[in-house]
């Protein structure tokens, strides 16, 4: 079995779970960790015992470690500038979410993917979910093409540090994983959004906290994203509450327990008959960003295509920056990749 040599940008708090994930996939080999920090990447090789090189040069590293891909887990300014330099040099990139700190930036790197041709790939690592793929299943066999999806956020996180100071907060540190996960579920892209976002009084964040938003996505499909960052008891998994209505049913999902559906077996009365269905056990697998990591080595050594691919991946950015604009405007805005 070739191993493949990776080259690690960044060596944060996420850098770090990174550089753990990678030690622990037998199919890779850590050959070199950047950080513009000096000293950062030298601590977090010692840290996970490595025999890799560390520094602060990005355009170094790649020549002297020579890797089959970088793993770019930086802060979301710097995805775009550390994602060409690698593209450039001929290396395929798996990011950490959001793809970029804009659309325009983010253009330019599937761009740069087409012109190098070279795999970029966003780790959408709460796709690697094996209740949100039988959710999916669910909704598919029982439920019918969707007309209605709804998905409900309502957390008190207390993060402190920069997102108390983030603008938009919800929106752009958040909901890029909810609007991936709509986008999984329903097999659609967005169309247009209205969305506003708002601040409650007693929020501890000085950006708005909280959004509302109205998707229209292809096919006539009408999803809708409820949310909110600084919501005391009660609270909804990270996952989301959600619900899925179809032609033959309804399917819930709370984002921790096994989705569940009603179906119509009788029609003629009042209220049609209705019957439960549950979904399937799946394969657990690889979840989170290990699945992410599985999906890209398997990319890279077959053609295939991964989730996650930039082509792909750019609508559910998409989605979050049309939702500020709607909210900064007070209009519905389409959603422009």
């Amino acid at each position: 079995m070739t191993t493949l040599k990776a080259l690690l940008v960044g060596a944060g708090g996420m850098g770090k779970n990174w550089g753990k994930t990678l030690q622990e996939n037998s199919e890779v080999e850590i050959v070199g960790w950047v950080d513009t920090r000096p000293g950062a990447a030298a601590e977090a090789v010692e840290e996970r015992k490595l025999a890799a090189s560390s520094g602060t040069d990005l355009g170094k590293a790649i020549a002297e470690t020579r890797p089959d891909f970088v793993v770019d887990v930086t802060i979301p300014e710097a995805h775009h500038n550390v994602t060409l330099q690698a593209l450039a040099a001929g290396v395929p990139v798996l990011g950490e979410k959001p793809m970029a700190d804009s659309m325009a930036h983010a253009r330019e790197m599937v761009s740069a993917s087409e012109k190098f041709g070279k795999l970029y790939m966003v780790s959408q690592s709460r796709r690697y979910d094996a209740k949100l793929t039988a959710y999916r299943q669910l909704i598919t066999e029982q439920v019918g093409l969707l007309g209605i999806l709804n998905s409900d956020f309502y957390l008190g996180a207390h993060f402190g540090g920069f997102r108390d100071a983030m603008a938009n907060v919800l929106l752009l540190d958040m909901a890029i994983h909810t609007f991936d996960q709509a986008r999984y579920l329903s097999g659609t892209d967005p169309v247009s959004v209205y969305c506003e976002e708002f601040n409650p009084a007693w929020s501890w964040y000085q950006g708005d906290a909280c959004a509302t938003a109205l998707f229209e996505m292809t096919g006539g499909l009408r999803y809708s994203y409820r949310g909110a960052w600084c919501s005391e008891g009660k609270n909804t998994s990270w996952e989301c509450d959600w619900r899925a209505v179809g032609p033959h049913g309804s399917a819930l999902w709370n984002g921790t327990d096994a989705s569940e559906a009603e179906v119509v077996v009788q029609t003629g009365g009042f209220i049609s008959k209705l019957e439960p269905r549950v979904a399937g056990v799946l394969d657990e697998g690889h979840s989170g960003i290990a699945g992410s990591l599985r999906d890209f080595i398997t990319a890279m050594k077959t053609g295939a295509t991964p989730m996650g691919e930039c082509h792909d991946n750019i609508q559910s950015l998409a989605m979050v920056f049309a939702a500020i604009e709607s909210s900064s405007t007070g209009q519905r805005v389409p959603v422009i990749v």
